[in-house]
């Protein structure tokens, strides 16, 4: 599993202290599956390019800082979760408020993010689950268990992203916000796959802790 950037950014508390402010929001951006078995610029047959770049340079304009590597293939999404979670817990020693960080993953990233909520189990965390949640998923992986502040985005065209409201019910940590977004974009769950105002500007607002969307 490739997380050499991750640990770059993020390994030591000791450089957050040195080289960030208290006040700096993050976010850990998590791609989807298609673009860990491709290169940057490969074409999906239905959706085509995931502009990966593009999604990531919108989120910094934003003012967060972002966090966030192409996976390598085949990655097993609650290991790289567990990465995640000791990236975090190392932010937080550094002084970072963990309402200041956002965990946001499109389709399979968004499961990963998932398990990101479930390990870390705080409150107080700020996710954004897109195109991440299906119905079969409840019997599928019963483990995942929803825990911080919670915003799903889904398109209605997109069979592999529904509402989530199931997996709120089934979870036992007590979500001070969770809200849900359906988009009509008519694009499948290609709509991931752009940084499509409809997904991102939310977003940016949940990692805002603008959590009524005004």
């Amino acid at each position: 599993m490739k997380i050499s950037l991750l640990i770059g950014f993020l390994f030591c508390s000791t450089l957050f202290a040195c080289e960030t402010e208290n006040d700096d929001r993050f976010i850990f951006f998590l791609h989807n599956r298609f673009l860990e078995e491709h290169n940057l610029n490969e074409l999906h047959p239905e959706f085509g390019r995931t502009e990966y770049k593009e999604i990531i340079a919108e989120f910094e304009k934003s003012g967060l800082k972002v966090i966030s590597e192409k996976r390598s293939g085949n990655t097993n999404a609650r290991d790289y979760a567990v990465v995640i979670v000791n990236q975090i817990d190392s932010l937080i020693k550094g002084g970072t408020e963990p309402k200041k960080i956002t965990i946001i993953g499109t389709s399979k990233g968004g499961y990963i993010a998932q398990y990101v909520s479930t390990l870390a189990n705080n409150s107080d965390l700020n996710f954004v689950f897109v195109a991440s949640f299906r119905d079969s998923d409840i019997e599928n992986i019963p483990e995942i268990n929803y825990c911080g502040n919670i915003l799903t985005i889904y398109e209605k065209s997109d069979p592999f992203g529904v509402s989530a409201l199931e997996r709120k019910t089934t979870s036992s940590c007590k979500l001070q916000h969770f809200k849900e977004i359906e988009l009509n974009t008519g694009m499948g769950h290609g709509f991931l796959f752009k940084p499509l105002k409809e997904w991102i500007e939310p977003t940016i607002k949940w990692a805002n802790e603008n959590y009524s969307m005004k």
